[in-house]
């Protein structure tokens, strides 16, 4: 794989995102060989946990050189526009469908795209200094990969807090908001430790419980395609093209709301 390595370590699958020039920031390689090696494991009767994780930093974000190419923006926009979950979604989502506990082990930035690949896990271990945002917003665009199925124990006045200012949060902040399940100088080996401790009970009863205790969240399709819908408006507004600038230049100005 280009993008990614699958190890194991008895019945742990860890994938280990390898982009280390850019951050692990995703493009529709990584995202397609996320999905396709997450559909592997799910096969695998043998497996007993899932971590997920990306050596020094765990994911930066999108990344938006892809959208420089027409070709690339033509798929977007065909993803965006089907009926079905887009293929920015699945990447996130796939992980909640696999019938094994899925843990989330990360350093450095978990940014934007990044950030919901992490919500998509069953559990978020984050080493004390790492950097968590909900960064869309920077760019003028908004989080469209599943966090408003993903997010729905983090209150929503805070979750709107951190997707409309896109602000930068310390790993103790993004604890207390409820984005980390655990904070750990060592987040692989208590990734692990919890993983050999899921494993000592029956994979049946893991499964079942993981499957009801989603089931708490019924899915919600129609918000999914508004993700989308909100998303391919946003492509097209004048106040993202600014928002590019913005991010280089401070001085420069928003127009009036273009939507609503």
């Amino acid at each position: 794989m280009q993008t990614l390595t699958l190890s194991h370590d008895n019945h742990i699958a860890i994938i280990t995102l390898s982009r280390p020039h850019k951050k692990n920031a995703m493009n529709f390689v990584m995202m397609q060989e996320l999905i396709k090696t997450a559909r592997h494991i799910k096969a695998d009767k043998s497996m007993r946990a899932v971590i997920i994780t990306g050596g020094a930093d765990f994911c930066s974000g999108l990344d938006l050189t892809v959208f420089g190419s027409p070709k690339n923006m033509l798929f977007a926009t065909k993803e965006l526009i089907k009926p079905t979950p887009s293929l920015f979604q699945q990447v996130c989502l796939i992980w909640q469908s696999l019938p094994v506990p899925v843990i989330a082990v990360v350093n450095g930035v978990c940014l934007g795209a990044g950030l919901q690949l992490a919500m998509g896990a069953d559990v978020r271990i984050s080493h004390p200094s790492a950097t968590w945002s909900v960064l869309e917003a920077k760019w003028g665009l908004v989080a469209d990969m599943g966090l408003t199925r993903l997010a729905k124990d983090i209150g929503k006045d805070r979750l709107k807090e951190l997707a409309m200012s896109a602000r930068l949060l310390d790993a103790q902040t993004a604890y207390d908001y409820g984005l980390i399940t655990h904070l750990d100088d060592e987040p692989m080996t208590r990734a692990k430790a919890l993983a050999d401790e899921i494993a000592t009970r029956s994979p049946d009863a893991v499964l079942a419980s993981k499957r009801l205790i989603n089931r708490m969240h019924p899915s919600d399709h129609l918000t999914l395609y508004q993700e989308k819908l909100w998303q391919l408006k946003l492509f097209a507004s004048h106040n993202r093209k600014l928002a590019i600038k913005k991010a280089k230049d401070t001085a420069v100005a928003f127009r009036d709301r273009q939507w609503g």
